[in-house]
């Protein structure tokens, strides 16, 4: 997808690179990669993302063809000092949205909504276009099925149709990644990019962690008080083995975990 700017810094956890941006660094390469107009796609990885790509190779495949990678997550800003490359920003795709919007709003850039439960693409556009004067070309709520190799839903097309600048896809991980790998050809020029709950927190459907649990890498906790049934078996059997991989990476050498491009 789109090209990867020169002399950017990345760093490694597992399978996954990361790129090393600050909030406003992050921003401006997305603005970049928009007014290139090739297409591109940007993930937000974090714990359990590193640990899903352990086992996936579809979902690897989908990060080693992404533009952009931005570290969501405490647990990784903390891991990258141990690394070598010390990340300077959390950037998830939740803190994301609002400042983008904004920018998309001042450039006049088209924009999609894709995922969420019906009705919250259309209650997070209603907002954006309420509070920041986005542009909200179309919202779409499908229900994707990973296991078929050609999309036949309509999806893509609705979206090239819509001629967008940026398409905000939140279906969740990895789903949200390899749809964004499996129809970049389809949607292109569009940015697309993985924002996981944002529409869900733009709508008020799921409340948002304070701000001090955030920066205490503690956000997962109020989130599986929240979702305790549907997110007890990621975060307190799954993820825990990102320790293994953390260790696993760190006895590499640096040069193998360590990229300037």
């Amino acid at each position: 997808m789109g090209a990867r700017s020169p002399g950017r810094t990345r760093v490694r956890f597992g399978n996954l690179w990361v790129d090393s941006l600050s909030f406003p660094e992050a921003l401006a390469e997305i603005e970049q990669l928009v007014a290139g107009g090739l297409g591109a796609s940007v993930f937000t990885p974090n714990v359990d993302h590193v640990v899903t790509a352990e086992d996936n190779a579809a979902f690897r495949e989908a990060y080693a063809a992404a533009s952009l990678s931005l570290a969501d997550g405490q647990l990784l800003i903390w891991a990258s000092r141990l690394l070598g490359v010390p990340l300077p920003a959390k950037i998830s795709g939740s803190d994301l949205v609002l400042p983008l919007m904004e920018l998309a709003a001042r450039r006049r850039w088209r924009v999609y909504l894709l995922g969420g439960p019906p009705g919250i693409a259309n209650a997070a556009a209603a907002r954006l276009e309420r509070e920041v004067g986005a542009s909200i070309v179309g919202v779409d709520s499908p229900t994707i099925q990973l296991d078929r190799d050609a999309p036949g839903d309509g999806v893509a097309e609705r979206i090239r149709d819509a001629r967008p600048h940026v398409v905000l896809v939140a279906f969740g991980s990895p789903k949200q990644e390899l749809w964004i790998h499996r129809n970049r050809e389809r949607i292109r020029p569009a940015v697309a990019i993985a924002v996981g709950a944002a529409l869900d927190f733009l709508a008020g459907r799921v409340q948002r962690a304070p701000l001090w649990m955030s920066r205490c890498g503690l956000e997962w906790l109020f989130r599986l008080s929240q979702e305790p049934h549907r997110l007890a078996r990621r975060y307190l059997l799954k993820d825990p083995r990102f320790l293994f991989v953390l260790a696993r990476t760190l006895w590499a050498p640096r040069s193998s975990r360590v990229l300037v491009l």
